[in-house]
């Protein structure tokens, strides 16, 4: 019996009686010898169904031919999840039918992943070849593209997904080049059957898109396939016919409708779908900026003397009916290196003219709240503070999430005696039963501008910390009234300066230290009940001190002396 791990090989096959005994041979020449071929036929009419089925027929203890029911065609997407129906191998590897393995793929790939348990699929470089026409211009063009990120390294999820084409700058890697745990492909549900005809070119950035998203990806150094170009793959018929941005975009607003139904917040996803997409919602707009950036740049490289002709030339170049008078003006600004501010009457306000939010959920039901993400990122800044017996109110998630195994002891404050999670049931301002020198953190995220004397309670509080021990509180800055039952007891709105005046009264002012976080963007987008997904990591982390979204102290209680 062979102990070595069984590997299914899937080739899916449409018409390729050209160069598919060139690919099974390859399998054939592997110098792993524990695999199952799977040869699935999408409909062939040419005489590549009868090549596969003469295989099948001399080879019957490793070669299978599979069809869809009555020799139909279904599309790339659902002739591979045929082959991985019918897949027995704890490792699946296609194939493309135009493409070749080199010999020593899956010996290589089988030993990556008995190695990496954690990876659930590999991948290495991929040889573009050119020089199977075997003419002399065509022999030299053999590439083997930089990967564009660091080789013989796992990957945790989501990182490639933002850092490989098609929403990164890294290569994308070939179909023929994959080997994947099978329990990982059944996990993820396959490959997405609706990318279909022309829309096939993207079937295996959609299922490497699931991949990337939620599976853990080993990278490797070598080359194990070769990509066969030539004019009838799906890629370059899609290209010919100009038809290549249609299916990009219909590949991206798949993605982005996934993202959302798998509950995606990772910001740096969206934004860089975003980018993505900004080209084809704004298409008039993105060409002009093309011409403006590359205006821009050559106005560093000439005289000043010639920047008004180079200006001129410019937009005779484009056609000055093209371009608005606000683009016009905004380019004179860029020649100028001004911060553009447009005139009385130019703004346009768009979505944003309203008097109603767009949302009354603080951003929840859209996403993270913008005032979460400053939050948030304040506890994980002071995440060493959250040790020992840490008091929290409402709950404990903010204790479990930054706290880890450092927190020994776990509570929860909460006014009212109808909340289950709580252990301690107190008014902060009048809390004699909570023992002195007890907790060494407390995090008090939202609650003070809720209790009218925030005097008593800030007293309160320095008492039953331990000495040494730390409070991270967080208040509203500029903020809408919550329509709960909180709006009822929102006494207050804090300013940096107001907090830091009311924690020096109780703690020393060498132990407070009082931060402000947000601009005028973030204000707009909390107000309007908007997401962090909403705005780029950028525009969230700029400082405007005259912009206070969220106020945050860190106070410590004096050790004792």
């Amino acid at each position: 019996m062979n102990s070595k791990p069984l590997v299914s090989a899937i080739v899916i096959f449409l018409n390729a009686e050209k160069f598919i005994q060139e690919a099974i041979e390859s399998i054939f020449a592997q110098t792993y010898d524990h695999w199952e071929l799977l040869l699935v036929d999408d409909g062939s009419s040419d005489s590549s169904t009868a090549i596969a089925r003469c295989y099948a027929t001399k080879h019957p203890e490793k070669v299978r031919y599979l069809e869809h029911d009555g020799h139909q065609n279904h599309g790339m997407s659902a002739t591979r999840n045929l082959g991985i129906r019918n897949a027995k191998g704890k490792y699946i590897a296609f194939l493309d039918a135009d493409d070749v393995w080199l010999p020593h793929k899956l010996e290589q790939q089988v030993a990556i992943l008995e190695s990496q348990p954690e990876a659930a699929m590999v991948y290495g470089s991929t040889q573009y070849w050119y020089s199977w026409t075997e003419k002399p211009e065509d022999i030299q063009r053999d590439s083997v593209p930089d990967l564009g990120v660091q080789v013989n390294t796992l990957f945790k999820p989501p990182t490639l997904l933002t850092a490989c084409y098609p929403l990164g700058k890294a290569s994308a890697p070939c179909p023929s080049d994959l080997l994947l745990r099978r329990e990982m492909v059944e996990r993820i549900g396959g490959f997405e059957e609706d990318f279909r005809g022309m829309y096939q070119m993207y079937e295996d950035q959609a299922f490497l898109t699931k991949v990337y998203l939620k599976e853990s990806v080993f990278v490797a150094s070598e080359c194990w396939d070769r990509y066969r170009l030539h004019p009838d793959s799906c890629s370059s018929m899609v290209t010919k016919a100009g038809q290549y941005h249609s299916v990009r975009l219909v590949f991206l607003n798949w993605l982005a409708k996934y993202l959302s139904e798998q509950g995606v917040k990772d910001n740096k996803i969206w934004q860089a779908l975003r980018k993505a997409l900004w080209p084809y919602r704004h298409p008039r707009l993105y060409r002009l900026l093309e011409l403006a950036q590359h205006f821009v740049k050559h106005m560093k490289e000439v005289t000043e003397a010639d920047k008004a002709a180079q200006m001129k030339e410019l937009l005779k170049s484009i056609g000055r009916r093209t371009l608005s008078v606000q683009v016009r003006r905004w380019l004179r600004v860029q020649q100028q290196s001004h911060e553009y501010c447009p005139p009385v009457g130019w703004v346009r306000f768009g979505n944003l003219r309203r008097v109603t939010p767009i949302s009354r959920e603080f951003g929840f039901d859209r996403g993270l709240p913008v005032d979460r993400y400053y939050i948030e990122n304040f506890l994980a800044r002071y995440a060493n503070d959250i040790r020992g017996r840490v008091l929290e109110i409402g709950d404990n998630s903010y204790t479990r999430k930054f706290g880890g195994d450092r927190v020994t002891k776990s509570d929860v404050l909460h006014v009212a005696e109808t909340n289950s999670e709580a252990t301690i049931f107190a008014d902060l301002t009048c809390a004699e039963h909570i023992p002195s020198d007890t907790f060494d953190c407390f995090i008090l995220t939202q609650t003070l501008h809720l209790i009218y004397d925030v005097r008593a309670a800030l007293k309160t509080l320095y008492r039953i910390l331990k000495p040494g021990g730390v409070v991270l509180a967080t208040f509203p800055g500029i903020s809408q009234i919550s329509n709960d039952e909180w709006g009822d007891s929102w006494y207050w709105s804090f300013t940096s300066l107001s907090a830091q005046r009311l924690f020096e009264e109780v703690f020393s002012s060498a132990n407070v230290k009082v931060e402000t976080h947000g601009n005028v963007l973030a204000a707009t987008a909390f107000l309007q009940g908007l997401a962090t997904e909403e705005l780029r990591q950028e525009e969230l982390d700029y400082r405007d001190r005259s912009y206070e979204v969220i106020i945050t102290v860190r106070a410590m209680k004096p050790e004792v002396a």
